[in-house]
């Protein structure tokens, strides 16, 4: 039988990039986002051969999550892609709290409860393969993008740990960390006022290649990009204050702009 992928955030970005990846990899593909370009997700798939199903729906509710799931029906999940997410730009005290609870129930709770609905699975199978999509924000804490730093903080963190819980279970996880990536989330998290929503990003499709290579490799992690490494160490030894000042000068509202008037 095919083996079948699950991926989430699949409309666009990274996750559509996953999705082909996927699908030029012989696999069938569940398909999973909040916006209705998910069916031309699917539609895509099946012209490249393979069989989609799509769900459009909030994975921050947790029965969105299953009615995910029962798509696949009686059909093992051989691989979780789990890339849905949501960020949020400016002053944490100036954000609307619905807003903020929905990154955190996005970013966390529902891709919480969907990997532990499936990793479940796999376990009782003894072979699976999970994709966590985290960022090198969880390394630096998010001045003016409070809430979303902290919520890749908590799955690059997560990632790792179910990694070595389920180390000799047959099941992998693999952590994809990427920098700024060109994709719709600047536009959704209104940061395009910002230096780093106006900064050169990096290609969606080489960001998700490599990821799906590491999560077939059964790799621990992978960090796209070399300037992306060099952050990585560099926020290893670097004071939070300091890192916080630097995030700062990329998000603050309106730092776009002053970055014209410097050039």
């Amino acid at each position: 039988m095919t083996r079948l992928a699950l991926v989430t955030g699949a409309s666009s970005g990274i996750g559509l990039e996953l999705a082909r990846c996927c699908a030029r990899d012989g696999l069938d593909l569940i398909l999973a986002a909040d916006e209705p370009e998910i069916e031309d997700a699917a539609a895509e798939i099946r012209a490249m051969g393979r069989e989609a199903k799509a769900l459009q729906g909030d994975l921050s509710d947790p029965a969105a999550v299953d009615r995910l799931i029962e798509l696949a029906g009686a059909r093992p999940v051989d691989f979780l892609l789990a890339n849905a997410g949501r960020g949020l730009g400016h002053a944490f005290i100036d954000q609307d709290w619905q807003q903020a609870r929905h990154v955190i129930d996005t970013n966390i709770v529902g891709t919480l409860y969907l990997v532990q609905r499936i990793a479940r699975d796999m376990v009782r199978r003894g072979s699976g393969r999970i994709l966590l999509t985290g960022s090198i924000a969880g390394f630096m804490p998010g001045t003016f993008q409070a809430v979303y730093n902290a919520s890749k903080a908590f799955i690059d963190s997560f990632a790792i740990a179910l990694r070595h819980e389920l180390q000799d279970s047959g099941v992998s996880v693999t952590l994809l960390m990427p920098g700024a990536t060109e994709t719709r989330f600047f536009q959704r998290a209104g940061l395009l006022d910002t230096r780093i929503g106006q900064a050169r990003k990096a290609d969606a499709a080489a960001v998700a290649e490599a990821g799906f290579k590491a999560m077939m490799a059964g790799e621990e992690q992978i960090v796209t990009g070399w300037k992306n490494r060099m952050q990585v160490a560099a926020a290893h030894v670097t004071p939070a204050g300091m890192l916080a000042e630097q995030h700062r000068r990329m998000a603050e509202p309106n730092s776009g702009q002053e970055s014209e008037e410097e050039g």
